[in-house]
């Protein structure tokens, strides 16, 4: 174990002792108001391991490497290139959630600069962004969605049918953002990359399209998606191809833990206090995310999600809108930020948590603008 493993290990240990530290006083102070708390946010925890673990059997079959080399094989240019990843990431992200994104594509990506012979800044800082900035789409592409959710009981499809169209457009800004901050990487010659491994399309992409109809068609995936995330994880490890400690370590049981202890201890502030629904109560649909993406730079958006939703918030698609977005401002903004740093160190890149969140800086309020306005354009804000 490296030192800079080490190190994370030890932050996420520390964090896990906070979180079971925290929800244990909730439980001491308010045990119907922990149980509340419990009860809503359970459910995207075990969602996200569910896609982890499906994730983690698609990348060892090698569906993210093949489609970054395709990427770089099929683009002409930086500009091409970036564009396909863009594209990549917010599938990935949609349908496998952000930090699914973030874990696997963080080293395919910088793998695929590398292979043309060019900059790999733009794809680097663009996978954490671009996750995080396309995480509206679906219920499943990001736990504080369904933490909110959990008031309004929709369907997969009904939230796409409202969320689509701020997404899309927040997902544009963001790339350009990232395209025009980092266009040196961009301009940089390319070569024909080399040839990967043969993808196994078996297992993983089984598991990726029952995970991905499961999130679409059910208002409470989170159960069937993990119980697809273990069968197949399970039959990958009967199998010789993974062993328990990479599941484990995919996982991030002590991170999950803390967040959740977290996540519940101000769940119960919530529901005791009045002060976050007052708040909320008085405030437009702009300002309303304004105060999310505040938060999630405060406490990190899951706990964030967990307090200004205790209660039934009157805007709850503008709350989501800064929950999502507002944490490219922050490396404490979201579980993603620790994972693509992870992941990037480990693919040999050298992350600066700084660059990226000088480029969240510009990019998170135009984001939000637009996707604001996409709400207020359909209605739903």
């Amino acid at each position: 174990m490296t030192d800079d493993q080490a190190a994370g290990s030890r932050r996420s240990w520390l964090i896990a002792l906070a979180g079971i530290a925290a929800a244990g006083a909730a439980v001491a102070v308010r045990p119907d108001a922990a149980g509340a708390a419990a009860a809503q946010d359970w459910s995207p925890f075990v969602l996200i391991a569910g896609l982890l673990l499906i994730g983690l059997v698609a990348d060892d079959d090698g569906l993210f490497a093949a489609a970054g080399h395709q990427l770089a094989r099929r683009a002409t240019g930086g500009v091409v290139l970036f564009t396909g990843a863009v594209v990549m990431i917010g599938l990935v992200t949609a349908t496998m959630n952000l930090d699914t994104s973030v874990a696997f594509l963080t080293p395919v990506l910088v793998y695929t600069a590398r292979s043309r012979g060019g900059g790999e800044a733009a794809l680097l800082y663009g996978v954490l962004l671009l996750s995080n900035a396309g995480s509206l789409l679906l219920p499943g592409s990001n736990l504080t969605n369904l933490i909110v959710l959990g008031h309004l009981h929709l369907t997969g499809g009904a939230f796409l049918a409202r969320m689509w169209l701020p997404s899309v457009t927040a997902l544009i800004v963001t790339a350009v953002v990232v395209a025009v901050l980092e266009r040196r990487s961009l301009s940089a010659p390319g070569r024909e990359p080399g040839s990967p491994g043969r993808p196994v399309l078996g297992l993983g992409l089984a598991a990726i399209t029952a995970g991905t109809v499961l999130v679409l068609t059910l208002s409470a995936p989170a159960i069937p998606v993990a119980a697809v995330g273990l069968l197949a994880a399970g039959v990958h490890v009967a199998r010789g191809r993974a062993g328990i400690g990479e599941v484990t370590e995919v996982l991030g049981v002590p991170l999950l833990v803390g967040l959740f202890g977290i996540a519940v201890a101000l769940g119960t502030v919530g529901r005791i206090w009045a002060g976050p629904a007052t708040l909320l109560g008085h405030l437009n649909g702009p300002a309303t995310a304004l105060v999310a993406a505040l938060g999630t730079v405060a406490v990190n958006n899951l706990p964030a999600a967990s307090l200004l939703a205790a209660r039934t918030p009157p805007h709850p698609f503008a709350l989501l809108v800064g929950l999502n977005l507002g944490p490219n401002l922050l490396v404490t903004g979201s579980l993603a930020w620790l994972l693509w740093a992870r992941s990037a160190r480990r693919a040999g890149a050298s992350p600066s948590l700084a660059r990226a969140s000088r480029i969240g800086a510009v990019a998170v309020p135009l984001s939000i603008a637009v996707a604001l306005g996409a709400l207020a354009l359909t209605g739903t804000m």
